[in-house]
């Protein structure tokens, strides 16, 4: 396999996977509809910088390890789920306590301004709390690595593709948002789209507690 085809063949594959709908696109989604367009995109670099450090420490070989430990990976696990699960049922939670539509769901994603600070490590410590990621990454990564050609530096090449097609989408989805920001104003909406994307996020949680 020559670089070229390993380098467009991986792009269909991570293309695919950005299109699925899922908690990346369920909080870029609801950040930005919001009207924290900063801090969505500050959202969406946590979670590319969360890619940039699966694809380094797999091209190093280190989630190989993880995933070759039972132990480290059910860590990581429960801790991932227990994040996901706390979101989500934070989010639920306010919007049936009747806290109003601006302060519902995780306090520090709506507190303060709206920075690229916040929303980056939101979207950060929520990547790398994902050992789907990492497990993803040493199934697949590998694979697209052509022989004779350098494993770190071509696997980060492979990582920048994921990163870019991310990125791309994500611009999509909040250019997206922001056509619904007019009929988020009214409390109603929010609450609905809160507990949409709590269920979302606890979903997800408890799906990767309960996964082997």
């Amino acid at each position: 396999m020559v670089i070229s085809t390993a380098l467009w063949s991986f792009a269909l594959v991570v293309g695919l996977l950005t299109l699925t709908p899922g908690l990346d696109t369920a909080l870029i989604l609801r950040t930005s509809a919001l009207g924290r367009r900063r801090r969505a995109w500050g959202v969406v670099l946590g979670i590319q910088t969360g890619t940039l450090l699966w694809g380094a420490l797999t091209s190093l070989g280190v989630t190989a390890l993880l995933t070759a430990s039972h132990l480290a990976y059910t860590t990581l696990r429960w801790a991932g789920a227990a994040y996901l699960v706390w979101l989500g049922a934070r989010m639920l939670r306010d919007t049936f306590r009747g806290v109003p539509a601006r302060e519902t769901g995780d306090p520090a994603l709506l507190a303060g301004t709206d920075s690229v600070r916040g929303g980056w490590r939101q979207g950060t410590l929520t990547n790398l709390l994902n050992p789907k990621m990492g497990a993803f990454y040493v199934a697949v990564l590998p694979q697209f690595i052509p022989a004779g050609t350098g494993h770190f530096a071509m696997g980060l090449l492979l990582t920048t593709v994921h990163i870019l097609i991310g990125l791309i989408w994500s611009a999509v989805l909040i250019g997206f948002a922001r056509v619904l920001h007019g009929w988020l104003r009214k409390p109603r909406a929010r609450r609905l789209l809160d507990r949409i994307t709590g269920t979302v996020i606890a979903a997800f949680g408890i799906r990767l507690a309960l996964s082997d």
